[in-house]
């Protein structure tokens, strides 16, 4: 199913990027933010430093963040999908969320954080970046190539790094340069360390995750010399593994200092760098309740044959649920036409949903 964002939902997560205090700037009363360099920096004329240099020079690379923040929309609405909270972007709940340090925020930070890593990252292995390009070579030696390589031993296989190498590095830069800009560390304030470390969550998660592809060269399909470069994780692969740790998150409280971070509970092991924190606990997400941002999970569609949070008794917060039976439209029986057209017939097609009470 393909997720259709709205400039409304894209703007939404741009308050992420931009953490100065400048929504009041881009939510005039029907004027969502058009999402392009141009009226992005245009429109946040408070940003300062690093983001204010960026969209001064380098107006190109703001146009990729904003491709990154759409690829963060659209994995928190995948990942989240069956939930209660399901990364709902309705602008006056979803900000109500972005104000409270919970596990949901924390998923948020780290997932925009790493869709901007990753797109300026795939920009410049696609040339349409000027400031950079492919990784360059390395001198150390790649690791020792998978199972599924088109040889099965490396050994006496030259080897030598080529390719289009992707430069994650510039990616991971231009991320932290961008989102973490007004959030500097040594301050007694909570908000900002945990926001800095969930961002920093997301970058490694893309940047500590590079897998190493290779190619064989040599006379009828013989591996004399194998040419390899490294390559992103899919964008999938990330928001898997995020959500992971979103479920394994760790509950933190300001230290004695002020200036770091300690685990809540006794015996329990600081959180490392690729894991997400959190400070408060979440709210239920079962009813409606604006000071919280929670939209409820009236209405929602559920399994009722699932054990786990998409399954009625969990999603529907032990309200119940009805059967339903829809009908509608969708394309059938299509046949291609030379050249170049296919023809579909509308089929009726009955499905039996269970909706939340």
């Amino acid at each position: 199913m393909t997720i259709l964002l709205s400039r409304t939902q894209l703007a939404l997560f741009f308050i992420l990027l931009c953490p100065v205090n400048i929504i009041g700037l881009w939510w005039a009363v029907g004027s969502p933010l058009v999402m392009d360099p141009n009226s992005i920096c245009r429109k946040t004329k408070r940003l300062a430093g690093k983001q204010a240099e960026l969209c001064q020079t380098q107006p190109e690379i703001v146009h990729e963040v904003a491709k990154g923040a759409k690829l963060g929309v659209r994995e928190c609405q995948y990942q989240f999908r069956f939930r209660r909270w399901n990364c709902t972007s309705q602008n006056k709940y979803f900000g109500k969320i972005l104000q409270q340090d919970i596990r949901e925020t924390a998923f948020v930070y780290a997932i925009t954080a790493a869709g901007v890593t990753h797109a300026v990252t795939q920009a410049c292995s696609m040339g349409e970046l000027l400031q950079c390009g492919c990784e360059a070579t390395r001198s150390r030696a790649p690791p020792r190539p998978a199972s599924s390589s088109t040889t099965t031993s490396g050994e006496g296989v030259k080897w030598e790094w080529g390719g289009c190498g992707d430069d994650v590095e510039f990616g991971y830069e231009k991320s932290k340069q961008f989102m973490d800009a007004k959030r500097k560390k040594g301050k007694s304030d909570i908000r900002t360390l945990i926001d800095l470390h969930n961002n920093e969550a997301g970058r490694l998660a893309v940047r500590n995750y590079m897998r190493t592809e290779c190619k064989c060269h040599g006379l009828s399909g013989s591996c004399t010399l194998r040419t390899c470069w490294k390559k992103m994780p899919h964008f999938r692969e990330v928001g898997d593994r995020l959500l992971e740790r979103f479920n394994g998150a760790s509950k933190v409280m300001g230290g004695n200092d002020g200036k770091t971070l300690v685990p809540v509970g006794q015996n329990i092991k600081p959180p490392d760098k690729q894991d997400l924190i959190y400070s408060a606990e979440s709210p239920d997400f079962c009813s409606p309740n604006r000071k919280t941002g929670s939209l409820g999970t009236r209405g929602r569609m559920c399994n009722s044959t699932a054990m786990d949070v998409s399954g009625c008794d969990l999603l529907c917060c032990e309200r119940g649920y009805r059967d339903e039976t829809v009908v509608f439209e969708e394309n059938c029986l299509c046949r291609f036409h030379w050249c170049c057209v296919v023809q579909c017939k509308k089929c009726s097609v009955r499905k039996e949903l269970s909706l939340c009470h």
